[in-house]
């Protein structure tokens, strides 16, 4: 003999539901419907003509292997290595350093300054910093790095406009994953006689990090596309620079805009390399989404 209990649930049925409510669903359906369209005609118009008008030349044989030396505004040929190891080597100083701040002023935000007077202000401090213009932050490095300081002109003070746009991207992206962790979590953790700085990094992190990496990843991106502190802390080499702390440094953003001075729009090769940079630096953010996916997936916690 089965039971209720045994047979299946079947789906709830709704009757007498007014011509109204109906009418008002359909068109909160359409509204919603109309709105996802309308954001991804911008998106999808951006990314089709950077493809279309940058293809030709990210295909180049040695658009990858090759620096911009020795051309000019009118000499095909040439490439963008020096530019996208001058990107990668500045968002990687400026990850090493915001990456790690970042994390760490979030979980103290809800692990453990929640409330204090400490909290209260680094979280003040940390709204303001998000707002915070790319020239202003490049600015200040200028006056601290440059002149209070003494240094020269440098990638290494790029990264270091850039950890000031990158960390509060990081804070507020961290914060918000940390706090969807259920709090059931922690407390049986702390039955089971765990520590509490252990509780956050082998199960509250691990726990949220998928979100943490994405967030990482847009702020990130962000940072990696910006070119006020570009033409304030550091001038546009067309060679190759691996030094951080001195002499020009290529760019992707920096590369855009020294073809645009170069007559990008009425000079037909500039043109192609200014849009051959800009594929570029979105196919670079695109590679390092898909690795921190990867990534947060290879170190989520697994479901038993």
């Amino acid at each position: 003999m089965t039971s209720t209990l045994d047979k299946p649930v079947k789906a709830p049925t709704f009757q007498g539901v007014s011509a109204k409510r109906k009418l008002t669903n359909n068109v909160a359906t359409v509204l919603v419907s109309a709105s996802v369209l309308i954001a991804l005609v911008p998106l999808v118009w951006v990314l089709y003509s950077v493809i279309s008008k940058g293809f030709a030349a990210v295909t180049s044989s040695v658009w990858f292997t090759n620096s911009q030396a020795g051309t000019t505004a009118f000499s095909p040929g040439g490439g963008v290595y020096h530019a996208v190891m001058g990107t990668l080597l500045q968002g990687l100083v400026c990850s090493l350093i915001s990456i790690p701040v970042g994390v760490m002023v979030a979980v103290y935000l809800v692990e453990y300054g929640g409330g204090t007077r400490l909290g209260r202000v680094t979280t003040f401090m940390v709204d303001i910093l998000t707002g915070v213009p790319s020239i202003v932050a490049a600015l200040f490095i200028y006056a601290l790095w440059v002149a209070t300081l003494g240094f020269e002109r440098s990638g290494f003070a790029v990264s270091l406009a850039l950890v000031l746009l990158m960390i509060p991207v990081i804070v507020r992206a961290t914060e918000e994953m940390l706090r969807i962790v259920p709090m059931d979590l922690r407390e049986a953790s702390y039955a089971l006689g765990v520590p509490k700085w252990k509780t956050i990094v082998r199960i509250v992190i691990p726990t949220a990090l998928s979100g943490i990496v994405t967030g990482i990843m847009l702020a990130l991106a962000r940072v990696m596309g910006e070119t006020a502190p570009l033409l304030i802390l550091v001038g546009y080499a067309a060679s190759i620079n691996f030094d951080m702390f001195g002499g020009f440094m290529g760019s992707l953003p920096g590369m855009m805009y020294d073809q645009i001075s170069a007559g990008a729009g009425a000079n037909p090769i500039p043109t192609d390399r200014l849009w051959g940079a800009a594929l570029t630096l979105v196919l670079l953010i695109a590679i390092l989404n898909v690795a921190a996916r990867l990534v947060a997936k290879i170190f989520s916690p697994k479901k038993v």
